[in-house]
């Protein structure tokens, strides 16, 4: 980890503070990290659970910083880059921002070149996130590393050969903890159906999903192999899963998420516009 790295967020919500938390977690001095927080009593909070400096606003007096990271919402983006001009150079900035552009942020921000795009999820609140991230070729190993440093503190990261690959990872791992609650609440709902009462079938359901999911990590196998060695012929989870291909539940649910993915695409263009 860079120790002597300065970093500033702009934005101090859910996900900006899970960063924060991840880093000081793992030693990063509290002292190199400035938050930019327009909220009052979200600063108060940073600064007496992590000890970080705050600012009520961007502007004349921003230290400078080794990477910005930019933790707004979309729509607050143009808006936010505005602010932070005229930037250093050699400032690495992160967007954690879903849909927005790289060659859009850089307009924004007058030019600035070196930009990382990153999509973490919302498991980052625990640490247990997975984040895609995607550089271009205006960004260098240390501006890579800067990134890495900073989204690592929160859970995996996943290096992505192509921006377009960003809108993939917003419909696969972004969105991707809904689908996961989704199914959670159907195999809950189905338990209580069956006379289980609600706390057991939480229970059931929350162990099962985080089994499977160690199980399927620590194993390393293909899915479809773990899934056939639970299923044995003519046995109870063949008859579900039959059920489930009657109903092409596995293809509606591909389909699902592409729709999420032609929607980042949308966001983006949507985004971008002058």
């Amino acid at each position: 980890m860079e120790r002597g790295m300065k970093v500033t967020f702009i934005g101090g919500g859910n996900m900006g503070a899970a960063i924060i938390g991840g880093l000081v977690g793992k030693g990063f001095p509290a002292a190199g990290i400035t938050v930019v927080e327009p909220g009052a009593a979200a600063r108060e909070a940073l600064a007496s659970r992590f000890g970080v400096a705050v600012r009520a606003s961007a502007g004349p007096g921003l230290p400078a910083a080794d990477a910005l990271v930019l933790a707004v919402k979309p729509q607050q983006m143009r808006e936010a880059a505005a602010s932070l001009l005229p930037l250093d150079p050699a400032t690495v900035v992160v967007s954690i921002a879903a849909g927005i552009r790289i060659a859009d942020l850089s307009r924004w921000l007058g030019g600035h070149a070196a930009i990382v795009r990153a999509m973490p999820n919302t498991p980052a609140l625990v640490h247990a996130g997975v984040t895609g991230l995607y550089a271009p070729a205006t960004v260098g190993p240390e501006g890579r590393g800067r990134a890495e440093t900073l989204l690592a503190a929160v859970g995996e990261t996943v290096w992505l050969p192509r921006e377009e690959d960003l809108d993939a990872v917003t419909a696969v791992s972004g969105s991707g903890p809904a689908y996961v609650f989704y199914f959670i609440e159907a195999l809950e709902h189905a338990g209580v159906e069956m006379g289980l009462a609600p706390a057991a079938a939480r229970s059931l359901a929350l162990g099962t999903f985080a089994g499977a999911a160690k199980l399927a990590r620590e194993r390393g196998e293909d899915p479809a192999v773990l899934r056939a060695q639970v299923t044995s012929r003519g046995g109870t989870t063949e008859r579900a899963l039959g059920e489930m291909e009657r109903a092409a539940l596995k293809a509606r649910f591909v389909e699902a998420v592409k729709a999420a993915r032609d929607r980042s695409r949308e966001l983006g263009e949507q985004f971008g516009k002058d």
